[in-house]
């Protein structure tokens, strides 16, 4: 009976089992998972520095680029000025050249006219002395001799007219050639700096591909450190194994059934989690689809919208020059009026004089003025967006906006108390927030219904205004700056919404970077057209976005056009070492109004939802 198939496999031994079942692979353990993520993450931060400091490299080149050339450009600048002030001043003392050789002759002639007066004295007093028959011959002899005399005269005085001429010439051939011989320097000189640029590129591009070369090389070291690393960590995983194995050996037959069944309840639920993702992405996709059709649909009435505001902002202009037609219609209408009235006779002139009159009547008046802060172009807003650029202040949905309230509140009661309008919104450095603090700001001082506002994007390196409150190409805020652009048609207004912002909150996009901001800032143009705007539509807070007060001087430039300065700090970015320059090149003459801190960690504010 125990020959049996069915004997032998019923009572076969474990080794037999151990031989067939091949043996289960042990699970990673938590230390290695920690190491090894330790060292994804040890990698993905060295790739994220090597990035950042590439990414500050190339704007320091790029700064120093641009000041290389304004350097150049002045340097040319002046030298044109140099050559042209020379050439003046050489114009000028061939003029008094000229002038003191003309002087001379005058007195060389001069004395030649006393010269022969005095000869001639003299030959009347001979005259006078000698005898009557003498007289005749020595007044002829006189004549004659005067004759010589004005002939040798008018012979000296061609030849000097004729070495003056000859000296005119000579000069004006030594001034034409010094005038080519400056115009071959300049040549040369552009020449040169045409040269020098080229060179100074190639250095750049040289250093460019040097720095490449670097970066390739550090990334090699670094993935090379990566695979020792991990080869390192493979070894200890094999050593450990080795040890595990050799631990468990006596072990493993009577657990060996229990890994199997382990196994195969792994399997089962690894197969029940591939089914759950199966079935949420099968979801998420549906979503996304959904999502796609909403973002598509609220696009295509986002486009609507902005067409129906182009639509009506045409017509709009179109009123306004209707009305400026009307009114100039008018006012030649009065001035025919009052000059017929200037020309008319009194009352008891021609009758039928008093009768045309009532024909000749002005045209209807227009309508009473508008305000201009009224006739200004309006621009529809997306609730959504607004919530996605962090505008927390459109729907209030987040507690935080109440800072915001708090800081609007005693913002307008500083400007009050001192009687300002003009706020200069900046940070010591990039990435605190000062655009999101303006666009939060500016949002909840429109729902001040006396209160009229306006918000600049002055920030003309990096402006970002116009994306946050979605607007795709708002034009550029130094053509308006410097005046050749109308204030009517840069500046928009907050048409009707569904975040219950007021009507009376203005701004001024800028989707073009100014290579010269803070020259632009300094130009009397500037300060004329902020006073215009102001004038016109008699705004009582002016905000204006400016760039970082540490990396640029443009805050600086913008002094004599604000009343005071709200700075942006970064919770975890701003030093207090930062936070003192910024003061120290505000100096005292410009208002500090107060410090935001953006960014802060631990502040709890869910505590204050009310």
């Amino acid at each position: 009976m125990t020959e049996r198939r069915k004997f032998r496999r019923k009572n076969r031994s474990a080794d037999a089992v151990e031989d067939e079942m091949p043996p289960i692979a042990p699970l990673e353990s938590r230390e290695e998972r920690l190491a090894r993520r330790r060292a994804e993450q040890e990698a993905e931060q060295a790739r994220l520095a090597a990035e950042e400091a590439a990414r500050v490299e190339a704007e320091r080149l790029e700064q120093a680029r641009l000041e290389e050339q304004a350097r150049q450009e002045a340097l040319a600048r002046k030298a044109e000025a140099d050559a042209r002030a020379k050439a003046e001043a050489e114009a000028r003392a061939a003029a008094e050249e000229r002038a003191r050789i003309e002087a001379e002759a005058e007195q060389r002639r001069e004395r030649a006219r006393r010269a022969r007066e005095a000869l001639a004295r003299q030959a009347a007093e001979k005259q006078r002395l000698a005898e009557e028959q003498a007289k005749a011959e020595a007044e002829e002899k006189a004549r004659l001799a005067a004759e010589a005399e004005a002939q040798a005269e008018a012979a000296r005085l061609a030849k000097l007219a004729e070495e003056r001429a000859a000296e005119a010439k000579r000069k004006q051939a030594e001034l034409a050639a010094q005038r080519k011989a400056e115009a071959e320097a300049a040549e040369r000189a552009e020449k040169q700096r045409k040269q020098a640029e080229a060179d100074r590129r190639a250095q750049e591009k040289a250093k460019e591909a040097q720095r490449q070369a670097e970066r390739a090389a550090a990334q090699r070291q670094a993935e090379e450190a990566a695979r020792h690393k991990a080869k390192a960590a493979a070894e200890q995983q094999a050593r450990m194994q080795a040890e595990a194995a050799q631990r468990a050996e006596e072990a493993r037959r009577a657990a060996h059934q229990a890994d199997i069944d382990l196994a195969r309840e792994s399997e089962r639920v690894r197969r029940e989690k591939a089914e759950r993702l199966a079935a949420k992405q099968v979801a998420q996709a549906e979503a996304d689809r959904l999502a796609a059709e909403q973002a598509a649909q609220a696009e295509a009435d986002r486009l609507a919208a902005e067409q129906a505001a182009q639509a009506k902002a045409e017509q709009a202009k179109a009123d306004r020059a209707r009305k400026t037609e009307t009114e100039r219609r008018a006012q030649e209408a009065r001035a025919r009026a009052a000059l017929r009235h200037d020309l008319t006779p009194e009352p008891e002139a021609d009758p039928e004089s008093a009768e045309a009159e009532p024909e000749t009547a002005p045209e209807t008046l227009p309508a009473p003025f508008d305000d201009p802060w009224a006739q200004l172009q309006t621009f529809t807003v997306d609730p959504a967006h607004l919530s996605q650029n962090r505008i927390i202040t459109a729907q209030r949905d987040d507690p935080a906006h109440a800072a915001f309230d708090v800081l609007r509140t005693r913002l307008l009661q500083a400007l009050h108390d001192n009687g300002w309008k003009r706020v200069a919104i900046t940070s010591p450095g990039k990435d605190c927030g000062k655009t999101f603090t303006a666009a939060n700001l500016a949002i909840s001082l429109s729902r001040q219904e006396n209160c009229r506002t306006l918000l600049m994007d002055c920030d003309m390196r990096r402006p970002s205004l116009h994306k946050i409150m979605g607007i795709d190409t708002p034009g550029a805020m130094g053509e308006l700056l410097r005046g050749n652009i109308d204030p009517a048609d840069h500046l928009v207004r907050m048409g009707s919404n569904q975040i219950h912002a007021g009507k009376n909150i203005a701004f001024g996009f800028n989707d073009l970077a100014e290579p010269y901001a803070s020259e632009l800032l300094q130009d009397p143009r500037t300060a004329q057209t902020l006073d215009r705007i102001e004038e016109l539509y008699q705004p009582d807070v002016m905000l204006f976005d400016l760039p970082p007060a540490l990396f640029y001087d443009d805050v600086i430039a913008a002094r004599p056009l604000i009343d005071g300065v709200l700075l942006v700090i970064g919770g975890g970015l701003t030093t207090e070492k930062e936070v003192k320059e910024v003061e120290r090149r505000l100096g005292e003459q410009t208002p500090l109004l107060g410090m935001v801190l953006n960014k802060a960690e631990g502040t709890e504010i869910d505590r204050y939802r009310y």
